[in-house]
């Protein structure tokens, strides 16, 4: 609710974000579904680490896909690669295909792939609608020229949208160097555990949330970048 009421126009859900995200229990798809009116985008990832799946897992995710779609969420986010580093096509067309009428995003498993070129052309026809990338390097600001590139190759046949590293002091500048047109953003922020904790249990617990200041602000910055608006 944090990042609707302050201007986000969509949310990609996720447990374990230390992980990277991993799929939310039912309890949360199913809270977040009767409390959240923008589009919701559950990540469908069984596991943290690496993104080549077994077969049990690939089931997971096939169930976890339809429980979304029996929610009413708008769209999933998967991405599988095989061992040599490309696209697995054809489990992404087949869990795509299942997800229909839903939006699917490729996650950034894509930066992980051994051509990214390549690797666009397999997810498009696999079926998926969007590509979340960081343009292969951990903060997306160090490389927007393949952002670039591949929004240019892609002839709007897909969404790329950068993320890892966006933030309201260089979402504005992104967008002008690559012409993207939608962002994602965690906006987070940990928050210290307030309550009491014996001092011998030598440990604080943090809390992930994100951060209505930041997603504010960007919001702002995008909308002042005319190529956005």
């Amino acid at each position: 609710m944090i990042a609707e009421n302050a201007g986000a126009n969509r949310i990609e859900l996720c447990d374990n974000p230390a992980e990277g995200g991993t799929t939310p229990s039912f309890g949360m798809l199913k809270l977040v579904r009767e409390k959240i009116s923008i589009p919701v985008f559950p990540i469908i990832r069984p596991r943290g680490g690496h993104f080549v799946y077994a077969i049990e897992e690939i089931e997971i995710m096939k169930a976890d896909i339809q429980l979304c779609k029996q929610l009413g969420f708008e769209g999933v986010v998967i991405g599988l690669l095989d061992e040599n580093g490309k696209v697995a096509y054809d489990e992404t067309a087949r869990l795509t295909e299942m997800a229909w009428p839903l939006d699917v995003t490729f996650h950034r498993a894509f930066d992980r792939t051994i051509e990214p070129f390549e690797a666009m052309e397999t997810i498009i026809r696999a079926g998926c609608t969007r590509i979340l990338t960081s343009g292969q390097v951990p903060d997306v600001n160090k490389n927007p020229a393949l952002i670039a590139g591949l929004i240019s190759a892609a002839i709007h046949r897909i969404i790329i949208m950068p993320g890892s590293g966006v933030r309201s002091q260089s979402i504005a500048a992104l967008a002008l160097v690559t012409g993207a047109k939608e962002f994602h953003s965690s906006a987070r922020i940990n928050v210290p555990e307030p309550f009491f904790t014996p001092v011998s249990m030598e440990e604080k617990f943090v809390q992930t949330v994100a951060d209505p200041a930041e997603v504010a602000a960007m919001v702002v910055a995008l909308g002042e970048v005319p190529a956005v608006q």
